[in-house]
């Protein structure tokens, strides 16, 4: 990054992540895969930077959102299983076989037109099979009454020739909530999963040889879960072990400067809707970030960022492309001076809560145009 570039920047620690999945992955079970989330550009991490990473390091398989996000991993180079956690139109079967993606299937509509698509060009397209087991979102319905229609739709999908079933998975809604409720609603997901996939082994002979359903909320508080492959996102990136602490380390820390000092007198409001007046005569440090930048503007007045010295109060509303923080009491920091927004100084939950919101948000909210320096060492 040149000096025209230093206004705002996020730095991603390379060897933090290395350390978050060597970390994970010493407490997962003997022959347990590791697939790691990459989607969303890895969290605003960099998708290619991390991929290559991971599969330096012997990383199983990674998981994506949709064909974009993976066609962007095979053109950088990326030659390790690729699973797309979304939905991607039949259209586009013929990119997925060439491209060697694996898809979730969702649905047995979904699993006959992949199938008739993959038929089509004599080709077989490798699948993994999702269940909704209380998630409410993709996946074969398998709760309650809907508990044997769903099985025999696996059965009829996953018994489509042109189909390769490798794998089948659900997704935990609660199971980064440390509560009993929560812990025991994630307990009754798994337990659905374990009795969806015995059935189908039952009545139809199909067996997955990648059984997987444990997120970073799972991969913390329910270890048993991991079965034959986890599936960490925030993990990785070094955060969301506050209940059970592996040593994770944070891959990213938001940075920005000072770009103009000025003083104010009593009485003086501060930004768009005049949201803080000053008490006392103030000096004021206008910073180079806001919300284009990924600053939430919902953490206006609720939020201090690390100086040199000590913490600095955001004063005013976020605007677009600054902010305003009290330097009254650190007469050290100047103009030029690194101000942190989350990093090794300033917890992103504390920023999170201010903006009522979670750190994924926070992470994949930074934008384009703050570039990403990148710390091998």
């Amino acid at each position: 990054m040149n000096d025209l570039q230093k206004r705002s920047w996020a730095e991603i620690r390379l060897p933090h992540i290395r350390h978050n999945y060597e970390a994970i992955r010493a407490t997962l079970p003997e022959g347990c895969r590791f697939m790691g989330i990459v989607k969303a550009d890895a969290y605003g991490h960099g998708a290619l930077p991390v991929a290559r990473l991971l599969q330096d390091a012997g990383a199983d398989y990674l998981g994506v959102s949709c064909l974009d996000e993976a066609l962007e991993l095979r053109q950088g180079g990326i030659h390790m299983p690729i699973l797309i956690l979304g939905h991607t139109p039949y259209e586009y079967t013929g990119e997925l076989i060439s491209h060697d993606i694996t898809q979730t299937v969702s649905a047995l509509a979904k699993a006959r037109e992949y199938a008739a698509a993959a038929e089509a060009l004599g080709k077989r397209l490798k699948v993994h099979i999702k269940l909704d087991t209380g998630m409410s979102r993709l996946g074969f319905l398998c709760a309650g009454s809907y508990f044997d229609t769903g099985v025999e739709n696996v059965l009829r999908s996953c018994l489509l020739p042109a189909l390769e079933p490798e794998g089948i998975y659900t997704h935990f809604a609660v199971a980064d909530e440390s509560d009993a409720d929560s812990q025991a609603y994630t307990r009754a997901q798994f337990d659905l999963f374990c009795r969806v996939t015995e059935a189908v082994r039952q009545r139809g002979g199909v067996s997955f040889p990648l059984r997987h359903c444990a997120n970073s909320g799972a991969v913390i508080h329910q270890p048993d879960m991991a079965l034959d492959m986890v599936r960490p996102g925030l993990l990785l990136y070094g955060y969301g072990d506050q209940d059970r602490p592996l040593g994770l380390r944070p891959g990213m820390r938001l940075v920005t400067t000072v770009s103009t000092i000025k003083f104010y007198e009593p009485g003086t409001c501060i930004s768009y809707g005049r949201r803080f007046t000053t008490d006392r005569r103030t000096r004021m440090g206008v910073l180079a970030i806001g919300y284009a930048d990924g600053l939430p503007r919902l953490c206006s007045n609720q939020c201090s960022f690390a100086v040199p010295g000590g913490f600095a109060p955001q004063r005013g509303n976020i605007c677009m492309d600054m902010c305003m923080a009290d330097l009254s009491e650190l007469p050290q920091v100047d103009v030029g001076s690194e101000v942190e927004l989350f990093g090794d100084r300033c917890d992103i939950y504390k920023l999170a809560q201010a903006a009522q919101t979670i750190p994924y948000e926070l992470l994949c909210s930074v934008s384009k145009r703050v570039p990403r320096v990148y710390i091998e060492a």
